[in-house]
């Protein structure tokens, strides 16, 4: 069984008096400041990037304003990220949803702030660690400190992505911060990433990491890669040497995809696994947000991700629960294979992928050989959880389980899958894009570094580099894994003039239809009314973004 630190679920109890509209201040009452404890927070701050509060999994959220079980920061990144994309439809019809499927969202949609004011929340956390321990410069807190500053990087970062111009919160205040313009906070991040991965700073990130669930300097080096690959989204100059650059760095480093399986599991299917922390995925996660079912309990984690796609008689998944809430789109499954041949194809996940030649393929269009459940193709915005093939990619199951049939973890109910938010696989298809566009060959072809990543999954087709088989294979590689809309905006794919997909939903539209014209200013989320209201600095953003 896993082990974690005693302080997990002790709140930081110097940011407990926030709220949803101020998350970027400390609060003036001294009663809501209580004794710092630098070991406690520290904790907690890797907490953030799953958890959801204070006791696990629900009773004391951090972020007031959304149900607490939406509000983790990796399940509202993911649904941000997901749900307006080509990657799958969430069935439910909770607060938020229905606009984001669509891409008709506006200021003041749940998801939308929630996810602003949980990245606000963190930052907030980070800034106070900071400030307690700004005098301190013994080797252990120097060493904590580089590790909150990546933290609270990889927070602006989302900010960057998702919502362009924002408040700049790098430090602690009770002023109303003001914005720094997109452009700028991508130079601050590369500035702040690049210090961290310099050896003669004193708060530099080491070389290796301490433990499985603490970061070094390649989640540094992976970031600014992704930064780079971004950068004319960000800036309008495109940087590809510099994404080809740090791309490289990371595939050089002592992280290596994952190449062997186990028994009936592939080498890929086994980095969504519940023992991911120990069968060799621990050496391609170069973050890896710690889940256990017992001492991490959280609705917006591994339960999410295994849970939200299963319905009940399916076969085993690690979890004795099932939501029947989120399944692939047929743009999803277009991705493996046409959609004529599909509708031929009965398959569970065990067996899809060797049908479809591809090991990340793990997909299933009937439950197991004796149900009557089958899938259809409809992709229609009215339809149901079995109208396009089942996402069997997240479970609980250990690939060391002698049987998987009667397997759970720690826990019956959450599974104990670690969540690797940064993986080495990144920055094989980062290398092979910035290379494709431009970016100098460093470290070999941008040909072989696809053919890792399909050798490994045993795809033996041939193929040819594009554009459009370019942001298919991120599709194939990091399904369901909340990224789909930052690559499409990447390739021109998602809103404006120059997106030329359709998908369920997308405008409204079902698959099949032709491509709707959607105002660019959906490639960024607004500001959220609240803050808007509150900080007069962000007044007229949300007017010059086309909100």
């Amino acid at each position: 069984m896993k082990t974690i630190n005693k302080y997990f679920f002790i709140a930081c109890v110097a940011v407990l008096g926030l709220t949803a509209c101020s998350l970027d201040r400390i609060p003036e009452d001294p009663n809501t400041i209580m004794q710092f404890d630098q070991d406690a927070v520290f904790t907690k701050i890797y907490a953030t990037l799953a958890t959801t509060g204070q006791k696990g999994p629900d009773g004391n959220g951090d972020v007031d304003g959304v149900d607490e079980g939406t509000s983790s920061f990796y399940r509202m990144m993911w649904e941000l990220n997901e749900f307006p994309s080509d990657g799958g439809w969430w069935i439910w019809g909770d607060p938020g949803v229905a606009d984001l499927r669509i891409m008709a969202w506006n200021s003041s949609n749940t998801l939308v702030e929630g996810l602003y004011f949980r990245l606000f929340f963190d930052i907030t956390l980070c800034n106070s660690f900071l400030d307690n321990t700004k005098d301190l410069t013994d080797e252990k807190t120097l060493q904590q400190r580089a590790e909150v500053r990546f933290i609270r990087a990889l927070n602006q970062y989302y900010l960057l992505d998702l919502f362009g111009t924002v408040p700049n919160a790098t430090t602690v205040t009770v002023e109303s911060p003001m914005p720094i313009q997109r452009a700028d906070l991508f130079v601050q991040l590369e500035t702040e990433l690049k210090s961290l991965c310099d050896p003669s700073n004193a708060e530099a990130l080491p070389d290796k990491r301490l433990s499985l669930y603490r970061v070094d300097k390649v989640a540094a080096e992976l970031l600014l890669a992704r930064l780079y690959l971004n950068a004319e989204v960000y800036t309008g100059t495109p940087r590809w040497n510099e994404a080809a650059e740090y791309a490289a760095k990371v595939m050089k480093s002592d992280y290596k995809l994952l190449t062997e399986g186990t028994g009936m599991y592939s080498a890929y299917q086994k980095l969504f696994m519940g023992d991911n922390d120990v069968n060799g995925a621990q050496n391609e996660g170069i973050l890896m947000v710690y889940q256990d079912g017992v001492h991490a309990q959280c609705w917006g984690g591994a339960r999410f991700l295994v849970n939200a796609t299963r319905d009940a008689g399916w076969l085993p998944c690690g979890s004795d629960d099932s939501w029947s809430c989120f399944r692939s789109s047929p743009e999803l499954v277009e991705k493996f294979v046409d959609l004529t041949t599909a509708a031929t194809i009965k398959e569970n996940e065990y067996n899809m992928p060797t049908v479809l030649g591809d090991d990340r393929a793990i997909l299933c269009s009937k439950s197991d050989s004796s149900a009557a459940l089958e899938w259809v193709l409809n992709g229609k915005q009215e339809s149901e959880f079995y109208d396009s093939w089942g996402i069997c990619k997240w479970t609980g199951i250990y690939s060391s389980a002698a049987n998987p049939n009667v397997s759970f973890g720690s826990e019956p109910h959450f599974p104990d899958t670690d969540i690797p938010l940064l993986r080495v696989a990144e920055a094989y298809l980062t290398y092979a894009e910035a290379v494709f566009r431009g970016g100098n060959a460093v470290n070999g072809t941008a040909e072989n570094a696809i053919k890792a990543l399909r050798d490994r999954a045993h795809n033996t087709q041939a193929f040819t580099l594009s554009e459009s088989f370019l942001l298919d294979e991120w599709q194939r590689e990091f399904y369901a894994e909340g990224r789909r809309r930052t690559d499409l905006v990447r390739f021109g794919q998602f809103a404006g003039e120059t997106a030329t997909l359709n998908w369920e939903g997308r405008g409204g539209a079902n698959s099949g239809d032709a491509p709707k014209s959607i105002d660019k200013k959906f490639n960024i989320f607004p500001l959220p009314l609240a803050d808007v209201t509150a900080n007069d600095n962000l007044a007229g953003i949300n007017e010059a973004n086309g909100y």
